[in-house]
């Protein structure tokens, strides 16, 4: 079984960049597709981005596209997300997740059965 920890989350202003970090252990993380949600208050959690267990796929939301990308280094057992021109309706804390599912990049919330703790990232305006 997989643990996730984020860390990297922060204030910003409105334009700025961070780069949030996702530490897992206990198990193989090359194994796992990973990804990235959000949830900003009084919101349901969402999609933002994936990564495929090599890295040589991801996936974005289209609200974050072009501005933010997912990368993984396996060697290290992390994922990382770096936003850049972040806006204030970005605010949200920030989960990182993974799962075993083969084919297709998943998206939504069921189809990962680890979960970190969240980080919080607040944008500024």
């Amino acid at each position: 079984q997989v643990q996730l920890v984020e860390s990297g989350g922060g204030l910003v202003q409105a334009g700025g960049s961070l780069r949030l970090s996702c530490a897992a252990s206990g198990g193989t993380f090359s194994y796992y597709v990973m990804g990235w949600f959000r949830q900003a208050p009084g919101k349901e959690r969402e999609f933002a981005a994936a990564i495929a267990w090599s890295g040589g796929t991801t996936y974005y939301a289209d609200s974050v596209k072009g501005r933010f990308t997912i990368s993984r280094d396996n060697a290290k057992n992390t994922v990382y997300l770096q936003m850049n021109s972040l806006k204030p309706e970005d605010t949200a804390v920030y989960y990182c997740a993974a799962t075993r599912s083969l084919g297709k990049l998943p998206t939504r919330l069921y189809e990962y059965g680890y979960w970190g703790q969240g980080t919080q990232v607040t944008v500024s305006s």
